[in-house]
Order: C-alpha cells, then sequence, then structure tokens
C-alpha cells in the first residue's frame, strides 16, 4: 500500500468520524428534542439540545480540514436525515396499533395536555401518540433552524477565514459559531412555542427565559470548544498532512 493511499485513508475515516459525531448529535436533538427540560444552573435547557453544539464544532473542524465544499456536503446530507426521521415519524403515527402490543402503549391521562404547536391530548391516548403530537413542531423547528444555521456557519466561518487569510482560528470559530447559534435559538423557540404564546398558554416573560436560557448554554458551549478547536485541528492537521491555510 502506497504513503499516498495510506494518507488518503486516514482523511476519509477522520471524516467519517466527524460526519457521524455531527449526524448523531443531529438526530439525538429530534429524537429526545423537547420531551425533557433540565436545570443546569440559572439555565433552562431542552435535553435535546445539549450534545447540538458539537454540530458545529464538527462543521467548522470539516470546513477547516477539508474545506467549504465537504462541510455544505454534510449539511445536505443532515438535511435529508432529518426528512427521513420525520417520515419514520409519520408511518409510526399512520400504522394501526397492534392490540397484542405491551400494556405501556398505551397511557390514561388525568387532565388534557396542550401541545406546543396548539394541538390537544386527553383521556386514553397511545403513548406514541403523545410523543409524536409532543414532538413533531419541534422537529419541524429543528429542521428549520438547522438548515440556517448550519449553512450560516459555514459561510461565516470561510468569511472570517478568507478575511484574516488563514489566521486567527478564535475568530472564525466563535463568531461563525455564536451567529448561527443566535439564529438557531431565534427558529427553534419561535417554531416550537410562536403558537402557544399566541393562544396565551405560554407568557412572554417563559418564552424570554426559554430562548436566553438555550442561547446562554450555546453561546458558553461555542466559546468552551475554542481550545478543542485549536488542539484538533493542530493534530489533525499534522495527521492528514492537510495545510489549513488553503480551502
Amino acid at each position: 500500500m502506497t504513503d499516498q493511499l495510506i494518507l488518503e485513508q486516514r482523511r476519509q475515516y477522520v471524516f467519517l468520524i466527524l460526519s457521524a459525531i455531527f449526524i448523531a448529535a443531529m438526530t439525538l436533538l429530534n429524537v429526545i428534542g423537547i420531551t425533557k427540560f433540565v436545570e443546569l444552573g440559572p439555565l433552562t435547557v431542552a435535553v435535546g439540545v445539549l450534545p447540538y453544539p458539537l454540530t458545529f464544532l464538527c462543521t467548522d473542524l470539516i470546513s477547516e480540514l477539508f474545506g467549504r465544499k465537504r462541510a455544505n456536503e454534510l449539511v445536505t446530507v443532515g438535511l435529508i436525515i432529518n426528512l427521513f426521521v420525520i417520515g419514520v415519524l409519520y408511518l409510526g403515527e399512520a400504522f394501526p396499533t397492534a392490540e397484542s402490543g405491551p400494556p405501556w402503549q398505551t397511557l390514561k391521562l388525568s387532565e388534557p395536555i396542550y401541545t406546543a404547536t396548539g394541538g390537544k391530548v386527553e383521556g386514553q391516548v397511545e403513548m406514541f401518540h403523545l410523543i409524536f403530537s409532543s414532538s413533531m413542531g419541534a422537529i419541524f423547528a429543528s429542521m428549520v433552524a438547522y438548515v440556517l444555521a448550519q449553512y450560516i456557519d459555514i459561510k461565516i466561518f470561510h468569511y472570517f477565514k478568507d478575511l484574516t487569510q488563514g489566521k486567527h482560528l478564535w475568530m472564525r470559530n466563535n463568531f461563525s459559531t455564536m451567529t448561527s447559534q443566535f439564529v438557531d435559538t431565534i427558529a427553534v423557540i419561535g417554531v416550537t412555542f410562536g403558537a402557544a404564546y399566541y393562544r396565551g398558554d405560554i407568557s412572554l416573560q417563559v418564552l424570554s427565559t426559554l430562548f436566553w436560557s438555550n442561547y446562554a448554554f450555546k453561546f458558553v458551549a461555542a466559546a468552551l470548544d475554542t481550545g478543542p478547536f485549536y488542539y484538533l485541528t493542530n493534530k489533525l492537521s499534522k495527521y492528514l498532512e492537510i495545510d489549513t491555510s488553503k480551502g
């Protein structure tokens, strides 16, 4: 096996790992989404948001090591997977429930539950239907936010890379992620909870708390990933023999 072939295998392997982490974090956001909110000190964030900042670290690393084209390709694949997840959920909702299924697939609610998108679930209900009704709005919101934020992240990243002639990693890493995460949070909170706010089920204060808590978490995560971004860029560029001043 030639040295060039070994090097090419290394590059494809690293790209595959970064892509897998990106897809896993993005899918977790859609699967567990807003099923639970957790408190991180003064912040209240949806559990699905916890792994999401990793997607921006991955796209920044891919942008730096493999170029804008490969990063955009990954984001496009992620969009297709988003649509696939939605399709599977709709299929699950469309198929009839097996009567011989386990008893916990059906729940009896003591009081009605209003979903974020304005739906109402009450009485005896299938567990899947409850999750489907509660999460579809959030999944649609995350897909809209994903498309906007990820492409914006890549565009801003390369804008600052060109502006600084490949210098100042922290600038393109932080500015691209912090800006795109702001757009992402506006889209997610607005689409997910806009209907509930319009109906009066959620106050402006609660909506504001959700927005700033989620963005503050993402902002801090973006700042903290600067160290890993520098370290991984340095190590991987040498390991893969890539000149990061280009691309």
